[in-house]
C-alpha cells in the first residue's frame, strides 16, 4: 500500500512515516497543501493522510480539489479539530473518507488505513495460491504446504505482489515504486536482498527468478 502523509509538523510526520514503513507501507511526505496536491496528481496513492491546517493551501481545499479527480486516493483527515461538528463537516461537506482527531493511538491509525485500503476497487482475492504456497492477504499469513512461514512485513509485501502478478515478471522499478518510497535509491541492493531472503525462507531458490531486463517472477 502506498501512503502520502501531508503534515506540516515535521517531527509528527516523520514519526508516522517510520511507523507505517514498519508495517510494510510505502510512505511519502508533504509539508504543504500545494505539495500534497501536486504529489497526488503525479503518483497514485492508495491513502492520503491529510492534516486540515496545512500552509499555502489548507487541507480542506486539498480535499475539495482531489474529490474532483476521476480516481482520487482515499482521504483520512488527521487533525486537532475533533468536535462532532468538525467530523461531520469533514466527512460530508469536504468528502473525506475517514476522520481521526489528534491525539490518536497509532494502532488505530494503522487499522483505519488498512480499512481504507481494502475499499480500493479491483482488489485481488483474499487468499492467493501458487505451487503449495498460500498467502492470506487479510490475516497477513503465509503457509508452505500447510506449514506457517514467518516473514517480515516487507518480505510478505514482495511475495504478495509476485503472487498477484501470476507468473508475469514484476519490474524492479515497480517493486521499488509500490513497496518502498521516493527516498530509496533504486540502484541499491535492498530489493535483491529482500528477494534473496524470501527465496531461502520459501525453501526453493529457483521459485523466484530474476529475468534480465524484465524483473522478478514466480516460476512453476
Amino acid at each position: 500500500m502506498r501512503v502520502l502523509v501531508a503534515e506540516d509538523h515535521r517531527v509528527l510526520a516523520r514519526t508516522i512515516a517510520t511507523g507505517l514503513r514498519r508495517q510494510a507501507m510505502a510512505v511519502d511526505l508533504a509539508v504543504s497543501g500545494d505539495e500534497a496536491e501536486r504529489m497526488c496528481l503525479l503518483t497514485e496513492y492508495d491513502v492520503l493522510i491529510l492534516d486540515r491546517d496545512l500552509p499555502v493551501m489548507t487541507g480542506d481545499e486539498v480535499c475539495r480539489r482531489l474529490r474532483e479527480l476521476t480516481d482520487p486516493p482515499r482521504i483520512l483527515m488527521l487533525t486537532a479539530a475533533g468536535e462532532v461538528s468538525d467530523k461531520v463537516y469533514g466527512l460530508t461537506t469536504l468528502g473525506a473518507d475517514d476522520y481521526l482527531a489528534k491525539p490518536f493511538d497509532f494502532a488505530e491509525l494503522v487499522a483505519r488505513i488498512r480499512t481504507l485500503g481494502r475499499r480500493v476497487p479491483k482488489s485481488p482475492p483474499v487468499a492467493l495460491r501458487h505451487e503449495g504456497i498460500t498467502l492470506d492477504r487479510a490475516r497477513h499469513e503465509v503457509c508452505v504446504e500447510g506449514r506457517p512461514l514467518e516473514l517480515t512485513p516487507k518480505e510478505f509485501a514482495v511475495l504478495r505482489l509476485l503472487m498477484e502478478a501470476q507468473g508475469v515478471a514484476v519490474p524492479h522499478d515497480e517493486l521499488v515504486r509500490t513497496l518502498w518510497d521516493e527516498n530509496l535509491d533504486p540502484r541499491t541492493g535492498v530489493v535483491r536482498a529482500v528477494v534473496s531472503r524470501l527465496r531461502r525462507k520459501l525453501g526453493d531458490p529457483g521459485l523466484i527468478t530474476a529475468d534480465r531486463g524484465q524483473g522478478y517472477r514466480l516460476c512453476d
